[in-house]
């Protein structure tokens, strides 16, 4: 039987990246001139949840409006048809603060509710869809709650869907900014809360509504993608915003922050100023591996199926290495076959780690002893 035997091999490549898996960073532009007065802040790059900048992170707080984050990505999760017209009940009735005035027996779609939910901060549509979802407002709780769990917002606990002022009603900038990161990966999350205007068409119980987004930056700061403001009297001013700028998302949250709007901006574009976001391992790039048979040279083309991106604080790209393993096998090597992984380290810490795929085949060889080196080369 006709064998290929490739040896194991690695190769240590040395790039360059930052190491902001951190709360903080003390030599920033903002810790050292004080850009925002938020009692709680924190900055995050969406696709790994590196924290780029933070202040006071872990602490709990009062979140206001933000809740809908969660309550909207919930909703979405466990509801199986968002265009379902349900009908209001009297639980969803002169709820205190912000309001679409929604009124008993009105029906409507769950849709049109997350937009009032998320565009005008409704709390009477945050009941509303509470209530359908579950049944009652303790087991939707219990939703919202678990799904924080899943998502690593250990210090956060909601208490309501809408994030009126209670005790046991409370979250952290970096919970805050896990639980936004997580929905924005959802495309019905993402399109709800980067929309400007929605029109909620007239229902049973009401005339047209005309819904404009409370979220300013969306129409002022260059690729803002949402998310939501918030205030109560304990809270204060509240926002988490988000842009999709040079490939990567980047989540902002400010909590207790009376220049939400300015300080959000100046934390977001700030990490663009300090941070370097070139890829360090790009999907479909070719690896090159390069192998001698009988003295005659032969290429087995690898390739990641994933663009990774790890952001570095510039000047510091040379903390990063990226090592390729090429697993021993014997066989033949068609095209798609996982023969391996790529591992990204920052200051010898592993980051990730991605599958290597072939592009190419090798049919199988005859001779296996003959295979007398290999050597693994990055090509940019």
């Amino acid at each position: 039987m006709k064998k290929f035997k490739l040896a194991f091999c690695t190769l240590l490549v040395a790039f360059l990246v930052v190491g902001a898996g951190f709360s903080g960073i003390k030599t920033t532009k903002y810790n050292n001139t004080g850009l925002t007065s938020a009692k709680s802040m924190c900055v995050l790059e969406g696709a790994n949840n590196t924290v780029l900048l933070g202040k006071d992170m872990n602490t709990k707080r009062a979140n206001a409006s933000t809740t809908k984050i969660a309550t909207a990505i919930t909703v979405i999760e466990n509801c199986k048809n968002l265009d379902e017209i349900i009908t209001v009940s009297d639980n969803s009735i002169g709820v205190e603060g912000t309001s679409i005035y929604l009124r008993k027996d009105e029906q409507i779609s769950v849709r049109d509710l997350l937009y009032g939910l998320m565009l005008r901060s409704g709390n009477d549509s945050a009941v509303a869809l509470a209530m359908h979802v579950a049944g009652t407002m303790q087991d939707f709780i219990s939703l919202m709650n678990e799904m924080c769990v899943k998502v690593g917002a250990l210090n956060t606990h909601f208490n309501n869907p809408h994030g009126l002022d209670d005790e046991n009603h409370y979250t952290t900038a970096y919970d805050l900014a896990l639980i936004t990161s997580y929905a924005l990966n959802n495309s019905t999350f993402a399109e709800i809360v980067a929309c400007k205007q929605h029109i909620i068409p007239k229902t049973n119980m009401s005339d047209t509504r005309y819904l404009t987004n409370k979220n300013k930056l969306l129409n002022s700061l260059n690729d803002c993608i949402g998310v939501k403001t918030g205030f109560t009297t304990r809270a204060g001013r509240c926002l988490v915003s988000a842009i999709r700028r040079e490939g990567v998302v980047v989540v902002c949250v400010v909590l207790n922050c009376g220049p939400m709007f300015e300080d959000s901006v100046a934390l977001l574009n700030s990490v663009f100023e300090q941070y370097d976001f070139s890829p360090i391992v790009i999907k479909g790039e070719p690896i090159y591996n390069e192998y001698y048979i009988d003295n005659i040279r032969g290429e087995l083309l690898l390739c990641s199926d994933e663009t990774y991106i790890y952001p570095v604080l510039k000047g510091n790209r040379d903390k990063i290495k990226v090592v390729y393993t090429l697993n021993k096998f014997e066989s033949d090597v068609k095209e798609g076959d996982v023969v391996g992984e790529i591992s990204v380290f920052y200051d010898n810490h592993l980051q990730k780690t991605l599958k290597l795929y072939t592009i190419n085949k090798i049919d199988v060889l005859e001779n296996q002893d003959v295979f007398n080196s290999i050597k693994l080369q990055w090509e940019k």
